[in-house]
């Protein structure tokens, strides 16, 4: 019986001495900050869908649609007195509107590194603080305005026979 008594005392000593010793080591090491990027430290703001037309010599070619998510330090997103959703939308219709050389009808040539780096610098620019750090893409895309037709089922084809003169042909 003592046997039993002191390997359990024992077992306690033992217990309440790693407890006690991983507390200490965990006080006495400095508090360790996330990294900022893509591993923590940065706050996520996702835009919704935004449509802009894109015009050229007061015709509308198409639709740029474009879903983009900003990464922002969570403490200057605090300050702002707008919504961020609000000032990232406003800065990339003026982002495109002022950059009329980002053709979006030539799909090969647009460089996504240069609008997002753009879209970037613009918002910081005008509020004078790096609050943007990164800009990703989630959704990216340009409809002409055919496209939208053809997927409206707006425009009919030649071979498709109207309806309303077949009615009339058949005397209705």
């Amino acid at each position: 019986m003592i046997k039993f008594v002191m390997a359990a005392a024992w077992i306690v000593a033992v217990a309440i001495g790693s407890v006690y010793y991983s507390f200490n080591l965990a006080q006495s090491r400095p508090a360790e900050t996330p990294p900022a990027g893509f591993f923590g430290g940065l706050d996520y703001v996702r835009t919704d869908v935004i449509s802009v037309p894109i015009l050229e010599k007061g015709r509308v070619l198409g639709y740029f649609l474009g879903r983009l998510v900003f990464t922002a330090e969570g403490a200057q997103l605090k300050k702002l007195v707008i919504p961020p959703e609000t000032l990232l939308t406003d800065q990339l219709y003026s982002y495109l509107y002022a950059n009329p050389q980002i053709d979006f009808t030539k799909r090969g040539s647009i460089d996504i590194d240069a609008i997002r780096n753009g879209i970037r610098d613009s918002v910081n620019a005008r509020l004078g603080v790096a609050l943007v750090h990164e800009v990703l893409v989630e959704q990216l895309d340009f409809l002409t305005k055919d496209d939208i037709r053809d997927s409206s089922g707006y425009r009919r084809s030649a071979e498709e026979p109207d309806a309303d003169a077949a009615a009339d042909a058949g005397g209705h």
